[in-house]
């Protein structure tokens, strides 16, 4: 095993965090706590513009180790369930966009995790699911976006059968967001990256929270809370400069 269960890498506000349990990434308390401290060490530094969340080896993360689960009571299953929810929501609360480099297997715990990020890119092929039941227990926290990301009909499906999708219907289905050969996924995930870079980087954080608080609110609090976030933007410069730009056809000049 290696040092660091995750890894991470910085170079110009994009934090590139690499699972390196290989060959499968399988979660277990180790690996989650170093997910949960990673996200948090990151999105208390301002610098973190974007962030990559990708697998070691040939697996995102084929999820949890059933090693771990087979011995639990129902006590120590509540502590790892909710060590596992703290972690996933650090990924999915963070300040800036994340997004999943689905480089393999992406099952169970894992799936919850890439649903946890904004954004997905998968290589052809990869296998995507939640296959709890045939292991005896349900499909818990992301799980629960699955219903309007998908319609319950396709919800159901994977929840309730526990069989796996390849990336290719995934896609089709609106869970990821494009499949790409296994050697352009970098490629892929890079230029992703800079088209989120070349936007204002107060009005992408201000989007970032829109988008977490949508998703738990109904409609008429979800409007305010975009008034409120319209109104802080002007609190900085980043629209006048962007506005410029786009009136004198020139690359807008955003603060770093």
């Amino acid at each position: 095993m290696s040092e660091a269960p995750v890894r991470v890498e910085r170079a110009d506000g994009v934090a590139w965090c690499t699972l390196d349990r290989p060959p499968l990434n399988l979660l277990e308390p180790g690996l989650i706590r170093a997910v949960r401290a990673t996200f948090d060490a990151l999105a208390a530094d301002r610098a973190t513009r974007v962030a990559v969340l990708t697998g070691g080896g040939r697996a995102f993360t084929a999820g949890m180790d059933v090693r771990v689960l087979r011995d639990l009571d129902t006590a120590r299953a509540k502590e790892l369930i909710t060590a596992l929810h703290a972690a996933i929501d650090a990924v999915h609360q963070a300040p800036f966009p994340v997004i999943a480099a689905v480089n393999g297997a992406c099952l169970g715990a894992g799936f919850e995790l890439a649903l946890a990020c904004d954004l997905r890119v998968a290589v052809a092929g990869a296998s995507l699911g939640l296959p709890e039941v045939r292991v005896g227990v349900p499909s818990v926290i992301q799980a629960a976006l699955l219903p309007p990301l998908v319609g319950p009909g396709r919800a159901a499906e994977l929840l309730l059968t526990g069989e796996p999708i390849t990336a290719e219907r995934a896609r089709e289905w609106g869970l990821v967001n494009d499949v790409v050969p296994a050697e352009r996924l970098g490629a892929a995930v890079q230029a992703l990256v800079e088209r989120i870079l070349a936007c204002g980087p107060e009005a992408i954080r201000l989007q970032k929270e829109l988008i977490v608080r949508w998703r738990a609110t109904d409609l008429a609090t979800a409007v305010r809370y975009g008034i409120n976030a319209f109104t802080a933007a002007y609190a900085t410069d980043e629209p006048y400069q962007g506005m410029s730009a786009f009136l004198e056809k020139r690359p807008p000049k955003f603060g770093r």
